[in-house]
């Protein structure tokens, strides 16, 4: 069964989503809707923290990409920090990973807000 977590924080300017879990088809529209949310409260700036996401299938990359291409329209960013390896090859192996800057940990890509 897919189970995912999602929990939020702002810091500094940002807003950090830490996702645990899986992302996949079942449960990438929460994430994108989570976002929307955050997103239409005037937020624009989301690093999002994947240390604990154990698998992301074709259906969570395309709510990131999704969720990147509104936060172009607001002039907003974001960015991928702490993957775990899994995780990491399917963004290099889908060329996500040279359109979605990814960070080695969450105070690495608060340095680039």
């Amino acid at each position: 069964m897919s189970k995912m977590e999602i929990k939020t924080r702002k810091q500094d300017k940002a807003i950090i989503i830490s996702v645990r879990g899986r992302m996949d088809a079942v449960t990438s529209p929460e994430f994108e809707k989570e976002l929307s949310e955050l997103m239409a409260r005037e937020a624009k700036d989301f690093i999002i923290d994947f240390s604990e996401l154990d698998y992301i299938s074709s259906a969570g990359l395309r709510s990131i990409l999704a969720t990147t291409k509104k936060l172009k329209e607001k002039e907003g960013k974001l960015l991928l920090s702490s993957l775990q390896e899994a995780v990491k090859e399917v963004f290099e192996i889908s060329g996500f990973s040279s359109i979605i800057p990814i960070c080695e940990s969450v105070d690495s890509a608060l340095s680039q807000i």
